[in-house]
């Protein structure tokens, strides 16, 4: 096999089988259940109110894919100009 060349498995783009069950189970385990849970939650907010965040941070990483970052560069590849403009000053 060539470096860098790709010659069998998924193809570029496709979900993968796993995560996507596993998506789907989670979501109709919690639509069955969202009373349950949400009751839970409401407990673990009024002991600790911090752990209760926590909690719901950790669970949407789960379901809420993590943006990549975005670096923004100006012409050139040197930093981003910003031009501020007065426009009631400026003549109609």
């Amino acid at each position: 096999m060539a470096p860098g060349r790709k010659t069998g498995g998924r193809q570029k783009g496709t979900p993968n089988k796993i995560t996507t069950i596993t998506r789907e189970f989670f979501g109709a385990f919690l639509e069955r259940n969202s009373d349950k849970a949400q009751s839970l939650w409401d407990r673990v907010s009024d002991e600790d109110p911090a752990k209760a965040l926590a909690l719901l941070w950790d669970a949407s990483e789960r379901v809420v894919p993590k943006l990549g970052r975005t670096e923004h560069v100006g012409d050139g590849g040197g930093p981003v100009e910003y031009v501020i403009r007065d426009l009631a000053k400026e003549d109609p």
